[in-house]
Order: structure tokens, then C-alpha cells, then sequence
């Protein structure tokens, strides 16, 4: 999205129905095509897929992609999400190999003072035969490990830094694109920003007893998106130097967008609405229930339900 255009929004995926694991790439390729041909080329703001759904609606898209693949789509099926983000640590796969998942700040693998990272990861390479992975939550995986190695590369990384057991919940689930200095688009800090603003966080969480949750967080320096910002429980949006549109209301599994709630603000007030908000959440919240959940249920912040509609209503002060 774009400040000041309220044509320009975030908005969720459709589901447009069920189809066979093998016609996947057949549909992939529909949809990039029809995307292609109805795409507005004349609006780079306005190109992306979902400003074509809502200006030709889900339907005639989705008919579109049929015609164009030859695949029907089945009604969809019932399925729940329970979770989103890394299972950091081991797993072991459907062939017996093991799966580690390390935790990567931001994504940024250099050594550090107190942790050399690349250097650990360049040590497991010595000595594994499997593979690595990239996630789509910054993080690694060593994968494809047999037995008689783990507690080998386990060591390894936890001698280099790579497994750190006093990461907290909620700092595993944060997320900040790169932002200053590297992006040309940054309108303030984000992925040098959020260790010491997760420390805050963290140390508002230990004080109202909620230290072994988490609250999914983001942070992005320009409204283009990269952390996903507009999928978190507490989303900031930089505007300025230290200024910040703060969102709030979205929802663990991120199926919900977030509200704007303040905008153009400093993350000192961001730090003193949450601590309030955080301490209201430890006190009231139901059995299980995330804190962005909480906020919706207490009419802290209204949902949104068409982000194409009603995104940009700013909820007032309660």
C-alpha cells in the first residue's frame, strides 16, 4: 500500500476452491497468465493480483482460471490453521531424516560479537550432507540429517550461537524487513530497530506475567509490506524517523488484517499503549486467546472485513 492512497490497500487471499496436488502447476500458470493479460499495465500501484479480483470480482477470475488450465475446482474442504511461523528445533521427517530449524533474527546470518552465525553455518556445511533451507520466516533449516549426526550439528550450533534456548516466544514470531540502510524505500527503522524494541516488549510481557506467550510482531519501515506487517497482531508501518502507524487486531495464524489504531506516532508511545494493552490482555484475556483476538473481542479495535472497503476507518480513541 501507499500513505495518503487510499486506493491502494492490503487485503487476503481468496479461496477460490480444492484441486489435486498435480494440477497445482496448471493453475499456477493460469493465474500468472490471466494476471498477465487482466493486470492494469498502466498503474504499477495498481497491478498486483488482488487489485484484479476486486475490480473483475473472485468469480469471473476464478472462471477464467479454469478455462484456462482445464481444471475445475472442487468445493473446498474443511481445514483448520493452528499455528503459523517455524517449529524452531529438531523434527524428524517422513523418511526417517531429521529437520533443524534455527532461528535467525531478521534473517541476518553475519557473526556478531556474541554469536558467530556464519561462521557456525559454515561449519555444519563441513560436515552435512543433507541440504539448507531458506524460510519464509527468515529463519534456516539444516535438513535432511540422519541420526547419527544430530547431536553432532546440534553442538556445532549451539557452540556458534545458532540455538540460543533464552529466545524468547514472542521474539521467534517477530519479524522486520531490512529497511535502513539497505532499501531506497525506508521511511524509518525497522530490521535495526526490533532487537531493542522485542526487549522492551519482552520485558512488558515478564512484568505482567505473560512471558511465556507470544504476540505476533512486525515491523516494516515504508507501508510496501515486506515484514508483512499487515498480518501481525501489532503491526508498525514507518512513516518518519521513529514514527510510526501503529495497527493492532490481527490474529496468531494470520487470517485477520490489522486495524490502524494510532498514526504517526513514536515508538516510546507505541511502547506505553502496549504495555497498558498488555497488562489489560494478561488480566481479562479467555483460555488460550491471543492477544490480538482480545483486542477485537474488548472493542478495542474494530475487525476489518473488506480491507477494500473499510481498512483505512481509524478507530477511534477509548
Amino acid at each position: 500500500m501507499t500513505h495518503g492512497d487510499k486506493n491502494t490497500f492490503p487485503r487476503l487471499a481468496s479461496e477460490f476452491g480444492y484441486i489435486p496436488i498435480e494440477k497445482t502447476l496448471a493453475i499456477a500458470e493460469a493465474i500468472v497468465t490471466t494476471q498477465r493479460d487482466w493486470g492494469n499495465r498502466t498503474e504499477r500501484k495498481n497491478a498486483k493480483t488482488k487489485y484484479t479480483l476486486e475490480r473483475v470480482g473472485i468469480e469471473t477470475f476464478k472462471q477464467e482460471v479454469e478455462r484456462r488450465s482445464g481444471v475445475i475446482f472442487d468445493a473446498i474442504r474443511p481445514y483448520e490453521f493452528t499455528h503459523r511461523g517455524d517449529q524452531i528445533g529438531w523434527l524428524k521427517g517422513v523418511d526417517d531424516k531429521w529437520h533443524l530449524t534455527l532461528f535467525i533474527e531478521s534473517g541476518r546470518l553475519i557473526d556478531k560479537p556474541d554469536a558467530q552465525l556464519k561462521t557456525g553455518v559454515a561449519e555444519i556445511a563441513k560436515i552435512h550432507q543433507g541440504d539448507f533451507r531458506l524460510t519464509a520466516n527468515q529463519n534456516l533449516i539444516v535438513a535432511g540429517v540422519p541420526e547419527n549426526e544430530k547431536a553432532n550439528i546440534e553442538a556445532i550450533a549451539r557452540r556458534y550461537g545458532l540455538i540460543d534456548d533464552k529466545v524468547t516466544p514472542l521474539r521467534e514470531h517477530a519479524m522486520a524487513c531490512v529497511s535502513f540502510p539497505t532499501c531506497p524505500l525506508a521511511m524509518a527503522e525497522a530490521e535495526r530497530f526490533l532487537p531493542s524494541f522485542t526487549d522492551t516488549l519482552d520485558s512488558l510481557m515478564t512484568k505482567h506475567g505473560v512471558s511465556e506467550e507470544h504476540i505476533v510482531v512486525r515491523v516494516t519501515g515504508c507501508p510496501n509490506g515486506c515484514g508483512r506487517a499487515m498480518l501481525a497482531e501489532v503491526g508498525l508501518v514507518g512513516k518518519a524517523p521513529d514514527r510510526y502507524n501503529l495497527h493492532l487486531g490481527g490474529n496468531r495464524i494470520g487470517t485477520r488484517i490489522p486495524r490502524m489504531y494510532r498514526e504517526n506516532i513514536t515508538s516510546q508511545e507505541i511502547i506505553a499503549i502496549l504495555d497498558s494493552l498488555i497488562g489489560d490482555w494478561a488480566i481479562s484475556r479467555h483460555n488460550n486467546e491471543g492477544f490480538g483476538d482480545f483486542l477485537i473481542r474488548t472493542n478495542v479495535v474494530k475487525p476489518v472485513l473488506n480491507s477494500a472497503t473499510d481498512f483505512y476507518e481509524v478507530q477511534e480513541a477509548v
